[in-house]
């Protein structure tokens, strides 16, 4: 017979998984889009302009940070849990 699942606990493996497999596309597509700057203009030399492949890379980056602090981070819910059993103990410490 199987255990009933946590649904917490499959709440942020799924938010983990997902994370995952975005990290994933994000190196994957980008290495693309680098591999596209190169055999178009890279290798003929931009001077000083930015590569254009660096703006993708950024606003998605930007993405990708954040769903990685919702994945591994914590839920504002778990940070007020946190915060909540320091009060408690603090002021039963007195």
């Amino acid at each position: 017979m199987e255990e009933p699942r946590d649904e917490k606990l499959w709440a942020m493996a799924k938010k983990r998984a997902d994370f995952q497999r975005s990290l994933a596309s994000y190196f994957i597509v980008n290495a693309f889009l680098w591999l596209i700057w190169w055999f178009s203009s890279g290798r003929h030399g931009t001077g000083d302009r930015i590569p254009w492949p660096v703006w993708p890379m950024l606003g998605w980056g930007i993405g990708i940070i954040f769903q990685y602090l919702n994945a591994y981070g914590g839920s504002r819910t778990d940070l007020v849990e946190k915060e909540y059993e320091k009060l408690k103990n603090k002021s039963s410490n007195r």
